[in-house]
């Protein structure tokens, strides 16, 4: 087969061909005339066509943030990418090209409308994100498996599918599969379901779906149970306690524990571990509802204070915009009674009364901005306070939970010693008859090597445990920190930007006085 490239050369998406293609599709009146001066500006554009290009590569697209429509068909490509930026696409035609696979469509969850009519597609997969498709035309390609038909059944929203030209319409049952495994779709190839069709479909397949449904919901619910985990497990990390529940943390302590697994072997050792274990996960879990706890108050507190904030800020906003209007009646009379003065002096006692409630104005509006700044001020040192406070309390509780995981493995330790010395001595003197594997028997050499590998088990312990403490210490204190910084500087920003448009605004009111025209009058 002779490709369109083989003998043209191909074109490139580039900057060139993009502005070319706006100004084309945009309006060639006036508007369009100043637009294509000025210069048009991507992110703004909602639709653009670029077919019959001859492209070989979708590029450079990236700027097109806005865009609800891209057409692409009758290029040369061969593999979809460059799309992951136009996440607001809702309408994309890539019909007429050479496309092997489908791919490069994860960011595209806005996407109702898809073709790939007409490309060398032989498989129906990696669409799972585009959950809102409606309209899907994969006619004329190489798919030859119905069974591809099935993957469509997660597109709740499919009412039209174009499946013509494909080698599974050939099969003979090929209408009756597609209507009994897609039962909410409304056309296919172009054409509405008819009821009988729908019937004989589901009379043929309906154990075949009884079957499917079963594995679905199976799947489904697995898929459920793992999504509220996930959420549950963030919501754990979201109070610093993940994995406190349980016996994550105890178990992680022997983890790395080479030497605790050979003392196990030991009389006495693995019912001295039990009462730890269960000692220790007791604490642990007291620290992760403690910590559930506190989380809750953290986000009400925060919660609170936005809410006075955003109160605080809507009725300031409200004075202001009361201000303007009043001073808004008064300026346009002023104007008015201006422009329609003949004496220079009137004028002139006008201008400077204008030019004082302009004064007034901006006196009143920075003055309210000052009062806010000043409430705000407030409202912030005490949500710092608060906050800060809060999280203080929290971590030396924290710290005393954990001080009793360190009483605890110490106390173990002293125990398990105890049993390792008592052990040693039975073994010089003969006098011990339980059979130990030959690692865990060379450990009981001597004295030194018993305590020494105790020691070693107790060190590894009181490591991690300060390490999940600093850990929970150190995330939470950062927490504090940087919600407290972001309130600082919100507030910081907000201030700047409202005394800028205090300032423009008086700017303009003083320009617009300033540029009256008397031209005549003073003729």
């Amino acid at each position: 087969m002779i490709r369109l490239y083989d003998t043209i050369e191909p074109n490139v998406i580039d900057e060139e061909l993009l502005k070319l293609a706006v100004e084309e599709q945009g309006p060639q009146e006036a508007a369009g005339q100043v637009a294509k001066q000025e210069g048009i500006n991507f992110k703004d554009v909602k639709s653009l066509q670029l077919d019959f290009q001859n492209i070989l590569r979708i590029d450079n697209l990236w700027q097109f943030e806005s865009l609800t429509k891209l057409q692409l068909d009758n290029n040369v490509i061969e593999k979809i990418d460059g799309l992951e930026s136009l996440v607001n696409l809702v309408w994309l035609d890539l019909s007429f090209n050479n496309i092997e696979s489908i791919e490069g469509l994860d960011t595209l969850v806005k996407l109702e409308d898809l073709s790939l009519f007409s490309n060398r597609i032989s498989k129906m997969d990696s669409m799972d994100s585009l959950v809102k498709l409606q309209v899907f035309s994969i006619g004329n390609n190489m798919i030859d498996n119905l069974l591809n038909v099935i993957y469509l059944r997660r597109f709740t929203f499919l009412r039209s599918i174009n499946l013509a030209g494909n080698p599974i319409c050939e099969e003979e049952d090929y209408k009756l599969f597609v209507t009994a495994y897609l039962p909410d779709l409304v056309y296919l190839d172009f054409r509405l379901i008819d009821a009988h069709t729908r019937e004989l479909g589901d009379a043929k397949y309906q154990y075949s779906i009884y079957e499917l449904k079963h594995r679905e919901n199976y799947i489904q619910s697995k898929l459920e149970e793992e999504q509220a985990n996930v959420a549950e497990l963030e919501k754990h990390k979201a109070a610093y306690v993940e994995y406190l529940n349980g016996p994550y943390l105890f178990d992680s302590l022997y983890t790395d524990d080479v030497e605790a697994a050979k003392l196990a072997y030991l009389p006495g050792v693995p019912e001295l571990l039990e009462t730890y274990k269960s000692k220790f996960v007791a604490v642990c879990q007291s620290i992760f509802e403690y910590g559930l706890i506190q989380q809750e108050k953290r986000e009400a507190e925060v919660a609170i204070f936005y809410e006075c904030l955003e109160e605080a800020l809507q009725d300031n906003r409200a004075l202001g915009l009361k201000t303007i209007s009043e001073f808004e009646k008064i300026h346009i009379a002023l104007l008015h009674t201006i422009r329609n003065a003949n004496e220079l002096q009137f004028i002139d006692t006008k201008m400077t009364e204008s030019a004082e409630e302009i004064s007034r104005l901006f006196d009143v509006l920075m003055t309210l901005e000052m009062q806010l700044v000043e409430q705000l001020e407030e409202s912030i040192n005490s949500f710092e306070r608060n906050i800060t406070d809060m999280v203080g309390v929290f971590v030396e509780n924290v710290q005393g939970m954990m001080a009793q995981c360190r009483d605890l493995e110490n106390h173990h330790h002293e125990k398990l010693l105890e049993i390792s010395i008592n052990t040693l001595e039975k073994i010089v003197k003969s006098e011990f008859d339980e059979d130990l594997p030959d690692d865990v028997r060379a450990l009981f050499s001597d004295k030194d090597t018993v305590v020494n590998a105790v020691g070693a088990s107790h060190d590894i312990h009181l490591l991690k445990i300060d390490n999940r403490e600093d850990d929970l210490i150190t995330n939470v204190t950062n927490w504090c920190s940087n919600i407290v910084d972001k309130v600082h500087n919100d507030e910081l920003n907000r201030n700047r930007k409202r005394v800028k448009e205090i300032n423009q605004y008086i700017d303009h009111l003083q320009t617009e006085l300033d540029n009256l025209d008397f031209g005549d009058l003073m003729d």
